[in-house]
């Protein structure tokens, strides 16, 4: 089973949105699995701070690397990597939430404060991940759409795995518009083309659409498309 742990300061926060709606009902199917993980509770003080003023000065608090590898070590991290969010980290991209939910799950760090004392990357094999160029005030709504990222992906937790062939993302290219009833909607109608009932020239106005939608919103993701074309993935596994 695909398991998600998540060490952090705010543990009531989990698992949220991750239990709702098609996510929420595979968790209670077993398949996939979220626990989660107090960083407080291996505060050195009767306090229960785990963080101290950074070295050389400056503003705010830097979590401890000794309290922090603790969290970590509490954790079987059975294959999983250890995953910080943090803007400073690599890009997620769906090739790589593909791969984490083809894998045994992720163990999900998040912080709050200044960030972490740098240490503990290097001591624990902990990878910085980014969800984007921006910044939250802790990491924790970044680990939930990191996991759901990964669980949507894992074989029945959506249902059909076609609905997932044309999603933006998959072959290098955005999703093309979706419409339905009614016909017209304040003077704007369902474009012909998809009430034709011609399978070969709605996919062509579907092709078309993604490119010119990737080419003007994402021209990064096109130029990449035009370079190395589509993007290859197998979907022909069969779960496990």
């Amino acid at each position: 089973m695909w398991h998600a742990t998540v060490l952090t300061l705010y543990p009531d926060l989990f698992p949220g949105p991750l239990d709702a709606s098609v996510l929420g009902r595979g968790r209670a199917d077993g398949l996939w699995s979220l626990d989660t993980v107090n960083i407080r509770d291996f505060s050195d003080n009767k306090y229960g701070s785990v963080d101290d003023t950074p070295a050389g000065g400056g503003a705010g608090l830097v979590m401890r690397a000794d309290i922090l590898s603790q969290a970590i070590d509490s954790v079987p991290r059975n294959d999983r990597p250890i995953l910080c969010l943090s803007p400073r980290g690599a890009p997620l991209t769906q090739a790589r939430a593909q791969a984490l939910s083809e894998g045994p799950g992720l163990i999900a760090l998040c912080g709050r404060f200044e960030g972490f004392d740098e240490r503990i990357f290097e001591a624990r094999q902990v990878e910085e991940v980014s969800i984007g160029d921006f910044v939250l005030a802790g990491g924790e709504i970044a680990a939930m759409a990191m996991i759901e990222a990964c669980v949507r992906l894992i074989p029945k937790v959506l249902g059909s795995a076609s609905s997932l062939g044309e999603e933006s993302f998959e072959d290098g290219l955005l999703e093309y518009p979706q419409y339905t009833r009614p016909r017209e909607f304040e003077g704007r109608a369902i474009p012909d083309v998809l009430l034709s009932g011609d399978h070969q020239k709605i996919a062509d106005w579907r092709r078309e659409q993604r490119q010119e939608i990737t080419r003007t919103r994402r021209p990064d993701l096109y130029e990449r498309f035009q370079i190395n074309g589509p993007i290859r993935r197998d979907k022909n596994k069969e779960p496990k």
